[in-house]
This record gives structure tokens, C-alpha cells and sequence, in this order.
């Protein structure tokens, strides 16, 4: 047992990852290894164009020889580019299955029953583990763009209150599910288990809080008649707006 444990510093925590876990599609490394060599490809492109261009422009006006320049010059910078390109290039074909091996994903618990959260991991060196609550969604999404549909995959993003509205203007999703083939069953999936946490429930992803309980009650208290005027108050300002 640890040390920490021991002491009782804190409680020991077992199965935090009990839910059944399951991996991204083979088809997200496809994308990945495509998506790496077309970036190559096109950066390849980039630098071969722009030095001949250039060498073009400057033989116009220097008048100096264009095909012998290209015979001369292109022909080094060709093959720098391409000693910079796998220089990056091969590492990351190599790194790419090894980073899909690393990713983890749970919604559902051992039991068989949906579990209360969508756990993701994530990482190789820096390995990221990330629970994010059913109760703090505010809107799922499923999204392909055009290299996930030519490997016919697709991602689930999910949004927290937190997260969307926090400092720093952050829009994006706090959390994707990418690689997964049947990533539109899931996000349905995902919209079942969050109606239980929230209703009504509204047609679309967008997730509303319950008006009549914005503000919990608290029975027999002070703070209970606080909260009974501010529930008064909120509804004068209704109908005055």
C-alpha cells in the first residue's frame, strides 16, 4: 500500500477506472499516418515551389541562366528538404501507434450499467486521465471532418460550463472522443444517460438547467427564507421585464 495511505493522508480510492474501457479505431492511426505524410507532402511542396519561383524572378532579372540554376541549386535544397522532412517525419510514423495504444475511453461500468462520467485517457509521456461528470455537461456534439469520413470515423466533443465559460476564451471542446466508428450511436448514447441528469430536456444537444430549481431549498431554515425571497424577487423582475 502506499506510503500516503498508510499515513492516512487520504483514503485509498480502488477501481477509479473500473468502468469497460475500449480503444479508438485502428482506422484513427490510418488517419493519423495520412494526415503526417500529407503534411510532408504538402510543406515539400511549399519550399520546392517558393525556391523556384524566386529563382525564376531573379534569373529574369539578373539575367542569368534559369536551367542552370535549377540544375545547380534546386537539386540541394531538394534534398534538404526531404533530410528535414524525415527527420520529423519517420519519429512520428513511429510514435503515432504507439500514442493510439496510450488512449482509453469509458462510459459504461463494469456492471454493464452507464456509469456517471466519461472517463478519457490520454498520453504517452505525459499520461492525462480525465473524468468529466454526466451533472457538468452543457452540450455533445458529433463531428467528421473530411480525412475522418475517408476512414469513416468520427469524434464526440463535450463541453462543460466550466470550461466554455472560464477564463482565457477557451470554445473549444474540454474533452474528444476521436476514432470512434460508431460515433454517432455514442453521442445518442451519451444524450440518453444526460436526461436523467437533466430535466426537461430540450430537442438538441444543448443541455438546460431546470428553471424551478435554479435555487435548491433548504427546509426549515433561514437561508431557506432568503432563498424564498430571491425566488420572489426574480420572479417580479420576470414580469417587469
Amino acid at each position: 500500500m502506499n506510503e500516503e495511505v498508510a499515513a492516512g493522508y487520504f483514503p485509498a480510492i480502488e477501481g477509479i477506472t473500473s468502468g469497460k474501457t475500449f480503444r479508438p479505431s485502428k482506422a484513427l492511426q490510418n488517419k493519423y499516418w495520412f494526415s503526417a505524410a500529407l503534411a510532408a507532402t504538402m510543406t515539400w511542396f511549399m519550399v520546392i515551389g517558393s525556391v523556384y519561383g524566386i529563382s525564376f524572378l531573379v534569373s529574369l532579372d539578373e539575367g542569368w541562366s534559369h536551367t542552370l540554376f535549377i540544375t545547380q541549386w534546386l537539386g540541394i535544397v531538394n534534398y534538404w528538404t526531404i533530410v528535414a522532412e524525415l527527420a520529423w517525419l519517420i519519429p512520428a510514423m513511429v510514435a503515432i501507434p504507439i500514442y493510439i495504444s496510450s488512449i482509453e475511453y469509458s462510459v459504461i461500468s463494469e456492471t454493464g450499467e452507464a456509469s456517471p462520467e466519461i472517463y478519457c485517457r490520454k498520453g504517452i509521456i505525459n499520461v492525462t486521465k480525465k473524468h468529466v461528470p454526466f451533472r457538468t455537461i452543457t452540450n455533445i456534439s458529433s463531428r467528421a471532418g473530411i480525412i475522418d469520413r475517408l476512414f469513416g470515423i468520427g469524434n464526440v466533443e463535450i463541453q462543460t460550463a466550466g470550461y466554455s465559460g472560464g477564463p482565457g476564451g477557451q470554445t473549444g471542446p474540454e474533452e474528444k472522443l476521436e476514432g470512434i466508428k460508431a460515433y454517432e450511436t455514442l453521442t445518442r448514447f451519451v444524450l440518453a444517460e444526460l436526461r436523467r441528469f437533466r430535466e426537461p430536456y430540450a430537442t438538441g444537444t444543448e443541455i438546460p438547467v431546470p428553471q424551478n430549481d435554479v435555487v435548491p431549498r433548504i427546509e426549515g431554515s433561514l437561508d431557506d427564507e432568503i432563498l424564498k425571497a430571491i425566488r420572489d424577487i426574480r420572479e417580479i423582475l420576470r414580469t417587469k421585464l
